[in-house]
Formats: structure tokens, sequence, C-alpha cells
């Protein structure tokens, strides 16, 4: 055997901030199986990682300190088994609070298809799924994830094996069924001092990921051909964002409000979604999508038995089993959250209300009359009726969380209304923050610009004070990490805003430009453009709608963008579109031909 021994030094680092541990790792490699050229060149490979981790992970400390400073450490009574208490008694109110499912002995199956078993993998397909893996690695793991990657062509029959017996007995191994969980705050802005202020997230061993994404590839393809994925949720899909869920919403409005239509946007917040999952009320809706077999087998298999430990400042708490949730941080997770809520849309559209998911962040809105007076009575029956399919399916809908936004159809009218709901009064907000964009009553999207340009300026401000210890290239690469981003995100829902909106963009874009080249406030900024290839912000605008148009039209983005592209049919025949120099297509009321 031959026996590499990473020191403190060079282990496994993760975390970040204050947080971030370095982990010693012990492999022990036979060399009866890896030939001496692959040793030596595995050798050199994690020589080579050792010693770039070391730098790259001093940079990131520093970027760290001095442009997001972390939050001050919690206290030093906040232990891991705290935590550990936090989830248990999460579950034992969802326990009090929520009645025993009954099983359904008699269920009517919705889809007339059915998946009874697993096909089985080669080892081609086993190779794919773990090369194209990121390489994360879990406490749980026996060896770091890049030197699996290195040695995969040796461990791949045995790999096949493992996650083939599994698919064809419908078992899910008991050893993958331990789960490390890491505790992150929610937001920078929050307390650390308080539990309920931290995401619990599921650190899993790497092979337990391979074969939940393998499960995956077969479970979602079957879903997608027998079309039993809710079309509204945005969450987990291919080709699907934040941005399109967005923009599908924002364009609603804007049509109702273009045909002089008052709406109404409801941002539902629920707690702790993905840990109040129910196991029978899962199976049962996975039997009625046509789920059975040897398949229901492996779901109930990998859903019981399962166990966690709580990592936190370099302790670990004591093994904790899971009656209910499904794992954050897993790959089958956020499918299975999906499936769980798909029945909700049915009980939204009952009250005429139109609905988008993304994840577990779900929007109500529908366009009335002004004048309607029975708005209020519309909303609190939605409400009230969502609450009870909450309460049904072990959910907890946060209604001291929930927003509301009144968009009037003239921005003379005003509406003024309160929607009462059991002890909780929901009012009209001004503004509300949903995913991520600050979304105005008028939808003039000027509260978050504001918001972008601050938090940019922050950015710009202190990169400018470490300026003199960067190269050109690493100032562009944290300048597009740190700004272009945040300038780029969701940026379609600002087509057709005046320029006097968008300026203030433009000027943080010019103000990123003279710091990567170091220049000063005064310099032309158009040559600077140039030269690094940066569209301006206008121009990001309408190519970003171009491309969400393109994909529409060859059907690679979310059907539900479809009603936004119009196609065009000239009157008379044209020398472009033969040459296709035209495109046959015009995007909605988005400024853009």
């Amino acid at each position: 055997m031959f026996s590499v021994n990473i020191a403190l030094n060079s282990g496994l680092q993760r975390g970040n901030g204050i947080n971030q541990e370095t982990l010693p790792i012990s492999v022990c490699i036979s060399l009866s199986s890896l030939p001496s050229l692959q040793m030596s060149s595995l050798l050199k490979h994690h020589t080579t990682t050792t010693k770039l981790t070391t730098v790259v992970t001093l940079g990131h400390s520093s970027k760290l300190s001095l442009l997001n400073p972390p939050p001050p450490p919690p206290p030093s009574t906040l232990t891991a088994d705290d935590f550990v208490g936090s989830c248990l008694i999460c579950e034992e109110n969802c326990s009090d609070q929520f009645s025993t499912p009954q099983t359904e002995d008699n269920f009517t199956m919705t889809n007339a298809h059915s998946l009874s078993s697993f096909s089985p993998l080669s080892e081609t397909d086993v190779s794919k799924l773990i090369l194209s893996s990121h390489p994360t690695t879990c406490p749980l793991d026996p060896i770091p994830t890049h030197l699996l990657h290195a040695i995969s062509s040796s461990v791949i029959p045995s790999l096949t094996h493992i996650i083939n017996s599994s698919l064809h007995s419908g078992t899910f191994p008991s050893a993958f069924k331990q789960a490390r969980v890491s505790p992150l705050l929610k937001k920078p802005s929050l307390n650390p001092a308080l539990l309920e202020n931290y995401r619990p997230v599921s650190l899993l061993p790497f092979i337990a990921k391979t074969l939940e994404r393998a499960v995956f590839n077969q479970l979602s393809m079957f879903l997608v051909q027998n079309n039993l994925l809710d079309s509204n949720q945005s969450g987990f899909k291919s080709g699907h964002s934040t941005e399109t869920a967005l923009l599908s919403v924002t364009e609603a409005l804007r049509l109702a409000r273009a045909a002089s239509k008052s709406s109404v946007l409801i941002l539902l917040d629920l707690s702790a979604a993905f840990d109040t999952i129910n196991h029978q009320i899962l199976l049962s809706t996975l039997r009625k999508m046509g789920i059975s077999g040897t398949t229901l087998q492996w779901f109930k298999s990998y859903l019981s038995d399962r166990s966690f430990r709580v990592s936190w400042r370099g302790k670990v708490s004591k093994s904790q089993q899971l009656a209910t949730g499904v794992p954050q941080g897993s790959v089958l997770g956020p499918l299975l959250f999906s499936i769980y809520m798909t029945s909700l849309g049915s009980v939204i559209q009952k009250h005429g209300f139109s609905y988008h998911c993304y994840a577990d962040d779900t929007q109500l809105y529908f366009s009335f009359q002004p004048d309607d007076l029975t708005v209020v009575a519309r909303i609190s029956a939605c409400l009230s009726d969502i609450s009870s399919w909450m309460n049904d399916h072990h959910l907890q809908l946060n209604l001291t969380k929930t927003e509301l936004l009144v968009v009037p159809a003239n921005p003379s009218f005003h509406h003024n209304f309160s929607i009462q709901l059991g002890s909780s009064t929901i009012t009209p907000s001004r503004t509300a923050r949903n995913l991520g964009v600050v979304m105005d009553h008028q939808l003039s999207f000027t509260d978050h610009i504001a918001t972008m340009t601050r938090s940019c300026r922050f950015a710009l401000y202190n990169i400018r004070k470490i300026r003199p210890f960067l190269s050109e290239q690493a100032t562009r690469l944290l300048v597009q990490a740190l700004v272009l981003s945040r300038l780029d995100y969701c940026n379609a829902l600002l087509a057709a805003l005046p320029a006097c909106t968008i300026k203030p963009l433009q000027l943080i874009q010019n103000a990123a430009a003279r710091v990567v080249f170091n220049e000063s406030k005064t310099a032309h900024v158009t040559p600077l453009l140039i030269r690094l290839h940066w569209l301006p912000v206008d121009a990001r605008i309408k190519f970003k709608v171009l491309i969400l148009a393109y994909k529409t039209t060859t059907g690679t983005a979310p059907t539900y963008l479809s009603s936004l592209v119009q196609s065009y049919a000239p009157s008379r025949s044209l020398r472009s579109a033969s040459e296709r120099r035209r495109s046959q297509c015009n995007l909605m009321r988005r400024g853009v031909t």
C-alpha cells in the first residue's frame, strides 16, 4: 500500500472567513491498482493543487475581509448541540401541529404511464456522472473528490456495481444516509446569535450524490415526457431562472396596467419548507404520478432512517434521526419538493389567481377593475384555502412575512385596503423584495436600481483601496464578480425603461472600467469599454432580451415566455427573409424589435 498523508497546512479547506477550517486528509492508494505513470501524475497534480489552494485561500480571505467583512462570531454559548436541539424542536412542533396523514389504499393515478424500475447504468454512464460533477468534498468522503476524479478509471467498475445494485434492489445504502449539517447564516445582516437565522445545509458523500444524480436523470425524464411537472415552477429546471420567472410576472402586471386594470401581487413565505415535508404524503404523490414497484421502494428507502450530525466551529454533535423533510444540499431534494408542491397550483387557480413559483417562493397575482369591491374578499378566500392546503401538507405559511404589493391602474390612483387572515393583518407595501429584485408599486424599478447602485459603489470603493496591490487581470475578475454580475442580474426587467432611469447603472459601469485600468475619474471611458469588450448597460439589456427571444423561438426557453413573443409575418416578400438577415419575431412591449 502507498500512503499519501496530507498535512494540516495542505489539507482540504472549506468554509470562509472566520469559519474556514483546514481538514487533515489521509489517503491510502494501492500501487497494484494504479500504474506508476498514473501515480506520479496524481502526486504531481496534488502538489500543484496544494500550492494553488494556499495562494487562492489567502487571497480569498483578504478579499472577504476588505470587501465584505464577515459578521461577528456568535457567542461562545452557541454550540453544535444547540442547532441539533433547534432541529428537533422544529420536528416536534410539526408533529404536534399537524395531524397524521391517512394512507390512501385506493388512490387515483393521474398518469397513464408508470415508472416501476430504473434502467441500469453502464460504466461509461457512471464515468460521465462522476467527471461532469463539480468536485465538492464532504467530511464524510474517504478521499477528496479531485483524487477520486484522478483515479476514476480504476474505481468505475466498483462504483457501477454499487449504483446498479441499489437501483435493482430498490435500496438506498444506509452508509449514504448520514449527513453532515453545516449551518449557514441566511443573510449577512441577520443576528448570528439567533438559531432561526441559520439555514441547515446538508453535506452529503460524493458517491451518494452520484447515485442520486443517476436517479434524478431518470425520474426527471419520466416527469418531463409525461408533462407531470408544474409549468409555473421555475426552480431547479434547465433553462429556467429567477429572471424568467420575474419576467413572466412583471410582464403580466404591465399588460394589465396597459389595459387600465389594477393588479395585486402577493409574495408567500414558507417556514422551513424543506424540513417539514411529510414522507407519507410525498410517497403518495409519487404513486399518483405513476411511480411504482422497485422505483417507489427505492424512494421509501431513500427517505427512511436518515440521520445527521451538526458541524459547528470545529466540533461535531451526536447523531440524530430525521423523520421528516428532504435534505437541503442533496440532488433529489429540490425535485422532490417540486413534486410535493404540484397540487398547490389548482388551489390558487380555483380563485382566478395566476401564480409562479421558484422553489419555495410563491407569487400570486391577479388583475381587476379599479372600482371592483370584491378584491379583499377574493384575496382572503384564496389565502385561507392556501393556508388550509399548507396545513394538510404539513407546511407552515408565515403570514407575518407574506408581502402584498398593489399596482394601480394609473399613478394617480391609490388602493387602500388590508387583508385580515386569522390573527394576522397583511397591508400593502410600497416596495417588496422578490427573488432578489426590489419591486415597487409603480413598476419603475427605481428602488431596485438605487439599491444596486449603492452596493456596487461600496464594492468599487473597496476594490479601489486595494487596487495598488492587484494586477489588471485580478482587478478585472473582481469587478466582474462583484459589480458586473449585479448589473446583469435580471436586467431584462429593465428593458424599455427611460434612459434617465438606467443612467446610474451606466455610471457604475464607467467607474468600474476606470478602476480596472487604474484611471482617474475624469478619464474618457469609451476606449476603456472597448478594450474590455464590455457592452454599455443599455446594450447589455437589449442583448439579454434578444437572447431570451431567440431561446423562446427555438424552444429552449420556458414555455410560459412564448406568450411574450409574437411571430412577425411581412405583408410582402422581402429579400432579407430569404437571406435570413431579418429576425422573424417581435418581443412584446420590451423595446426590442
